[in-house]
């Protein structure tokens, strides 16, 4: 086996997300750290032959231990200039964790908790190895997963906000467009007030990540390698798509694909499989004009999700996908559920915005990249829904949309956008969007893509790996023709050279 640049007493989720290189050392073998405690992971490197191993030790989760103190503290946390969530350990008890055989370790790196207080810190020794008293890879479920929607927040709660969320939209179908619109708009008042995820821009959990590289690449002490998050060299992508919640949307369809079709664009449209007709010959058109089709539920009412209905419902969403040639799935309301949309039985699925305070089901997933969520590939939205920003807050024109897409775009992300041709007649919707379009038609730098295509890619990228070859680094695997080896080798580099 060719020498690798780390390697690691366990995984490491951070490096298996950027497809960084590492070999994991069978258990029995001494990884330089053999008095960290069991529940301590190892990531080791010597890159360099002049220079000594050093190390970034970090607290498992998956081992975590049973003593409550050695376990960490689950709440949120805030180092530098980002939040994240996750079991911390304090400052107390991190040097029983520790290396017996070292005893120059001392806390650097502050980390407060929600109540603004030092709670922990992150370690070094003089020898330059690095303690995390967290697992990164439980930061990143948590962000991925909504899961800190829950950190210190009462079951009660969540379960009133359950109820209410259902009442609504069981009522909704009785109340007039008007009375709706009201009440949406006067809940924007509590939903606003949410300290985080930030909208219309989280960055917390893509500066975790190149933080990660910086901490990394100083140990190493040469650039890291990784595999870039976009084919043919391009630093970012445009992912264009559309829900059609009704009748009206769906014979409104070219107040979007119009500006579209004139500007080369191509684009995805989610039909409702049983609240209106779907055309055969409508989505041959679509597909003929280089588009794709997905699933956007059975109904769209509120229920297609529900899990006393799902059961029922499931199977018809399945044959209009069959009948469609329709691999992707966005939930009605983009209701959704970390352990329930793997089971839905697409290949991807795009129901998590990276920051949304205004929809029924607040939150979001805090990233502008695509994810696994086990089997199923995570397409977040990443720029405001129209409804939200034009009928629901008011916004004039696109400012905010094309302030956001150029903030993804320059930390290398996916701008993906969801636009309904139910309000196209909306002006400040054509005009916005007929904007956006303009801004970047011809950036050479974008991947114009489908959802399918990137959920393609993103398998294709996780099914390869880097190795070293001779002076360089190669990609083997189903990437290896069209992917990038890229490299992050700081703070500030780790910034441009990271998608984050």
């Amino acid at each position: 086996m060719e020498e690798q640049l780390f390697e690691a007493s366990g995984s490491f989720a951070f490096f298996d997300y950027f497809r960084v290189p590492y070999h994991v050392l069978p258990p029995q073998l001494d990884n330089g750290h053999a008095g960290a405690a069991h529940f301590v992971h190892v990531l080791s490197t010597s890159a360099r032959p002049d220079q000594a191993r050093r190390s970034l030790l970090w607290a498992s989760a998956d081992a975590r231990p049973a003593a409550e103190s050695l376990a960490g503290r689950l709440g949120r946390y805030r180092l530098g200039q980002f939040t994240f969530f996750g079991h911390v350990v304090p400052d107390t008890v991190v040097p029983a964790m520790l290396p017996q055989s070292e005893q120059n370790w001392h806390p650097v790196d502050p980390i407060y908790g929600a109540d603004g207080g030092q709670l922990a810190s992150i370690w070094r020794d003089a020898d330059g190895n690095v303690f995390l008293p967290f697992d990164p890879g439980e930061v990143m479920r948590l962000f991925w997963s909504e899961g800190y929607r829950n950190v210190g927040r009462s079951a009660m709660a969540a379960s009133c906000r359950a109820v209410a969320m259902r009442g609504y939209y069981l009522a909704r179908p009785l109340m007039p467009r008007s009375v709706q619109l009201r009440l949406r708009r006067l809940f924007t008042h509590v939903q606003a007030a949410s300290t985080f995820p930030r909208w219309p821009i989280e960055d917390s959990l893509h500066d975790f990540y190149d933080w990660l590289f910086a901490v990394t690449a100083e140990l190493a002490a040469v650039p890291v390698p990784f595999l870039d998050p976009w084919p043919v060299g391009r630093s970012w992508a445009l992912v264009l798509t559309h829900d059609v919640e009704t009748a009206d949307g769906y014979r409104d369809m070219d107040l979007l694909r119009g500006p579209e079709r004139t500007g080369g664009y191509r684009s995805s449209w989610n039909f409702v499989g049983a609240r209106y007709q779907v055309d055969d010959k409508k989505v041959r058109s679509l597909k003929d004009d280089g588009c794709e089709v997905g699933v956007h539920g059975l109904l769209h009412d509120g229920r297609d999700l529900a899990l006393r209905l799902m059961d029922e419902r499931l199977p018809a969403m399945w044959e209009h996908a069959s009948r469609w040639g329709a691999v992707g799935f966005r939930s009605p309301a983009t209701h959704r559920g970390w352990d329930l949309m793997p089971g839905l039985g697409f290949d991807y699925d795009s129901s998590y915005s990276d920051t949304d305070p205004y929809e029924p089901q607040a939150g979001g997933c805090c990233t502008f990249l695509p994810y696994f969520n086990r089997g199923m590939v995570e397409l977040p939205i990443t720029l405001a829904q129209d409804h939200t920003l034009f009928t629901i807050l008011q916004h004039p024109d696109a400012d905010l949309w094309l302030r956001k897409a150029q903030h993804v775009r320059d930390r290398g992300g996916m701008v993906l956008v969801l636009t309904h041709p139910d309000y196209a007649h909306d002006q400040r919707l054509a005009d916005g969007y007929q904007k956006l379009l303009d801004t970047f038609a011809d950036d050479e730098t974008v991947w114009h893509a489908l959802p399918r295509e990137v959920a393609d890619w993103w398998r294709r990228r996780a099914a390869s790996t880097i190795r070293p070859d001779g002076d360089g680094w190669i990609i083997d695997g189903p990437a290896s023709e069209d992917g990038r080896v890229r490299f992050a080798e700081g703070a500030d580099q780790a910034r441009s050279a990271s998608p984050a």
